[in-house]
């Protein structure tokens, strides 16, 4: 193998670690600021609810899949879970109403990808509309006030540590196990690398997506109640827009469009990587129109990458022929 190769081998598995490392360093001479505990320590509670829809996010793309109702359920699922809150007074019963509806949303989605052979594109915007209409439609458009205790999920702290960085961190190594020790795991990459090869191997495609649908709905949920309590209110108008961070997040951190690549670790990597850059143009002051085109062309940057790793590594793999002559 040639240094050439043996870099790129090792640029495709750790430069969203380079990256991470090398923006750090650059935040921290720009401002004296970046590196300290308390700045830290907000970019993570910042990045916690983008980084658990993230990982819903890496499961679907891994799978050759994609969700974009996530702002929408992750409405629907937190103002049902304050409902339950101010009805009840129970943080339990609240946080898993949102949970549930979280699933519930996205395995409808699942079931009309498997069932009905629908783009997952398609199935997700349906769901966008519907969950969104429905959360509006509970509560005539207003937002829910006055929500107590609730805002502990995403006010509180354990020890010097945020609630939602804990919940996060969870989720992150919830999603790591199941892409890394679970035959679950190792289904999604099948479906997503090679769904006719997977199929022909015994693996059960609709099985799996529909699977993948209803896990990433329990983290969309989740977000729901954690967005929700962060914000002291139910806002059904919600998250809007909260899936393309959450996709920019995991296509950063290495998870492939065309499936069948990706890891938590670097979704995570992708999401403090958002976030420090983030931070880091509010702490010089760049104007917030300035950083949206900073963010775009993070995006594309990614799936240049993306599409160059890809044919690089088909290359890289290709079996070289040996001709043999006869003397």
């Amino acid at each position: 193998m040639s240094s050439g190769e043996k870099f790129f081998r090792f640029m495709n598995s750790y430069s969203i670690y380079v990256i991470l490392v090398v923006l750090m360093i650059a935040c921290s001479l720009a401002s004296p600021n970046f590196l300290t505990v308390q700045n830290l320590t907000n970019v993570s509670r910042q990045i916690s609810i983008t980084t658990i829809i993230a990982m819903a996010e890496t499961i679907l793309i891994i799978a050759g899949m994609i969700d974009l109702a996530a702002g929408a359920v992750l409405a629907l699922a937190g103002v049902l879970s304050v409902a339950t809150y101010v009805a009840t007074g129970s943080l339990i019963l609240a946080l898993a109403v949102g949970a549930v509806v979280g699933v519930c949303c996205n395995s409808l989605s699942g079931l009309v990808v498997v069932k009905f052979k629908t783009p997952p594109f398609i199935a997700t915007l349906a769901m966008q509309t519907a969950a969104r209409g429905a959360a509006l439609s509970y509560t005539g458009g207003q937002n829910i006030y006055r929500i107590g205790q609730y805002t502990i999920f995403g006010q509180g702290y354990i020890g010097p540590i945020p609630t939602p960085v804990i919940f996060m961190m969870a989720v992150v190594v919830l999603t790591w196990y199941i892409l890394r020790h679970t035959r679950f795991g190792r289904h999604l990459y099948a479906v997503g690398g090679n769904e006719d090869a997977a199929r022909a191997s015994g693996v059960g495609i609709g099985h799996t997506k529909f699977i993948a649908y209803a896990v990433s709905g329990v983290f969309v949920g989740l977000a729901g109640v954690l967005y929700m309590s962060r914000n002291n209110a139910g806002l059904p108008n919600a998250g809007a827009g909260l899936e393309f961070d959450a996709m920019t997040a995991a296509i950063i951190g290495g998870t492939s469009f065309s499936g069948g690549v990706g890891t938590a670790m670097g979704t995570l990597a992708g999401g403090f990587i958002m976030g420090f850059l983030n931070n880091g143009m509010n702490l010089l002051g760049v104007h917030a129109y300035t950083q949206q085109i900073v963010r775009g062309a993070i995006i594309v940057l990614a799936v240049i990458w993306d599409v160059y790793s890809k044919q690089r590594r088909v290359s890289v793999d290709k079996p070289v022929e040996v001709k043999s002559t006869q003397a």
